[in-house]
């Protein structure tokens, strides 16, 4: 730093005289003392108006849990997945295994990972992109990553590989993962050093991250067959089922059709473009695009794929002004503004290249509630934190958070506008590593 400025007896005196003489922050002190700030801070006015009401709804079958996991972007997908599933068996309840996908995201990101160690091999230590990489691997990951596992690997029910202990709770086995990956890491960048065949090793290593995740998820079946009970009582089988044909028989969404919409309203990404990004994914011959579009676009194709009655998988902030308790996502609802004497108000971009915000949870759009001018007032949303979290498992969000925390939505192609469609065909400009539109659900 130049010429820092401390902090002087003159100025911290200036500091106690305004608090001392603020006796609304004496009465506040007292009040934080004994109660959680977000509670503190809740206008039960604004909260009002997340109504439970909403002009359109899709049908869902109830929330699911991703337990003590960061799989937020795998149950979102599954709970697309799941309705078609249900609909053609006539199942009143039905879930897809979370377990399984995670499974063969874990070891498609361990391969990612170690391909990318292999790539720049040049770099030195404390190379900001190599620290990236060495940063390993994490439960998170977004909708085109879970398209590229179900095309190589398809999907089974959640009775044919159910929970284990370790995929509900991920965190011990991941950071064991991370400990071999620097280890291994090491280990590879050493052999290319003195121009050995690290490729080989690499493939060595695989084996050794497939039997600890073996054991870790289970293995993973080849064969299996799919029984069960319709809301009528009968029972069903469908035998010598594999996951790619369970997929194809029983789910059967063209995963091809649907695109990475984002809303990155930075100077680096104009609207009309699309972006990929650096070193983002996990099966490496997978792809990552997103089509960037003004937030009114955005939306317009959210109304336009529910009035059709499907579901929209989405990305957001969930960290942001929301109540885990009673549902809701909303900045009116909170008054911490007043609370605390901050002025908190930043624009969208700023939020993104300041670091203050970027998609850190997936979701499902399930309903939406239009004005008299047909603009969006609320959303209605299916997550993932169980049946005991927010309404039953679902959420109210006003539009204000929509506008300020959405970052990523999923929409089928035909819905959007020929100029989109141009727009959709240009090749990707690639994005930094640690740019915020590469972060994971």
């Amino acid at each position: 730093m130049k010429n820092p400025r401390a902090i002087t007896p003159d100025l911290l005196a200036k500091c106690k005289k305004a608090y001392d003489e603020d006796k609304t922050a004496h009465m506040y002190t007292a009040v934080a003392a004994k109660t959680p700030l977000a509670n503190l801070v809740v206008d039960p006015v604004a909260a009002a108006k997340m109504d439970n009401t909403f002009s359109i709804t899709v049908k869902t079958r109830g929330a699911t849990a991703q337990q003590q996991s960061g799989r937020c972007w795998l149950f979102a997908s599954m709970n697309v997945m799941r309705e078609a599933v249900a609909e053609k068996c006539n199942m009143e309840k039905f879930e897809l295994s979370g377990n399984w996908l995670a499974f063969w995201d874990k070891l498609e990101k361990i391969n990612f990972c170690l391909e990318a160690v292999l790539d720049c091999p040049e770099l030195p230590v404390g190379d900001r992109t190599l620290d990236w990489v060495l940063k390993g691997i994490n439960d998170g990951g977004q909708w085109d990553m879970m398209v590229d596992v179900i095309k190589k690997y398809g999907i089974v029910p959640a009775s044919v590989m159910p929970e284990t202990e370790q995929s509900k709770s991920t965190r011990g086995i991941v950071g064991m993962i991370n400990m071999k990956l620097r280890k291994d890491a090491a280990e590879l960048r050493r052999l290319m050093a003195e121009g050995k065949d690290a490729s080989a090793r690499k493939d060595e290593m695989i084996v050794e991250y497939f039997r600890a995740l073996c054991i870790a998820f289970g293995r993973p079946v080849e064969q299996f067959d799919f029984e069960y009970t319709d809301k009528d009582g009968n029972y069903h089988v469908d035998r010598n089922m594999t996951p790619k044909s369970f997929y194809d028989k029983y789910v059967g969404i063209e995963l091809d059709d649907y695109i990475n919409v984002i809303n990155g309203p930075t100077a680096d990404k104009p609207f009309g473009k699309t972006f990929t990004v650096k070193y983002l994914g996990n099966v490496v011959e997978g792809k990552i695009k997103y089509l960037n579009l003004p937030m009114e676009e955005l939306k317009e194709l959210v109304v336009k794929q529910m009035k059709a009655g499907e579901l929209v998988w989405f990305g957001s902030d969930c960290g942001k002004f929301g109540d885990r308790d009673s549902g809701f996502w909303d900045p009116d609802s909170f008054m911490y503004e007043e609370l605390l004497g901050f002025d908190l108000s930043m624009s969208k971009a700023d939020r993104l290249d300041y670091r203050d915000s970027a998609m850190n949870h997936a979701m499902v759009l399930c309903g939406v509630n239009l004005d008299a001018e047909g603009k969006p007032n609320r959303w209605k949303i299916e997550n993932s934190w169980g049946e005991t979290a927010g309404r039953k498992g679902y959420y109210a969000a006003s539009d204000k958070w929509f506008d300020q925390f959405v970052y990523q939505v999923v929409i089928n192609k035909k819905f959007l506008t020929d100029a989109q469609r141009a727009a959709l065909e240009q090749e990707p400009i690639e994005l930094a590593p640690w740019d915020p539109m590469g972060s994971l659900a």
